[in-house]
Order: C-alpha cells, then sequence, then structure tokens
C-alpha cells in the first residue's frame, strides 16, 4: 500500500471514530424524549415546563452530535 492510499484510508477511520459520538446523542435524544412523555403523562399540569426543559435537553444533545460532524468533516477535507 503507498503513502496516499494509507493517508486516505487513516482519514476515513478518524472520520468514522470522530461520527461514534453521533451514537451517543441519539441515544440521548430519544432518553430525553421517552422520559419527558412520561413525566407529562404522570403530570399534566407541569406538562409545560417539562417540554420546556425536553427542548433545552435536546438542543444540548443535538449540539454534540453537530460537534462530531464537524470534526470529521475537518478530519476529510482540512486535515492534510
Amino acid at each position: 500500500m503507498d503513502v496516499a492510499a494509507a493517508t486516505i484510508l487513516g482519514k476515513l477511520i478518524g472520520a468514522g471514530l470522530a461520527m461514534i459520538g453521533a451514537i451517543g446523542a441519539g441515544a440521548g435524544i430519544g432518553i430525553v424524549t421517552s422520559g419527558a412523555v412520561q413525566a407529562m403523562g404522570r403530570n399534566p399540569d407541569a406538562a409545560g415546563n417539562i417540554q420546556t426543559n425536553m427542548i433545552l435537553g435536546i438542543a444540548f444533545a443535538e449540539a454534540v452530535a453537530i460537534y462530531c460532524l464537524v470534526v470529521a468533516l475537518l478530519i476529510l477535507f482540512v486535515i492534510g
């Protein structure tokens, strides 16, 4: 294997590893939404407060996924 092929292979593996964090973000969004729906079902009077906190939790989890994507794109297209 020549150096160019090894470099491309390394970039692809690195970008794939960088995207592993998106799995955690997806699981986090599911857990947050599940907990919020259960809480709203148990206490409908607090649905507004629960929904606000759920949206914040989803936004923070989605930010992690976006950071993973940015790092993967930087590895693929900017580095080296």
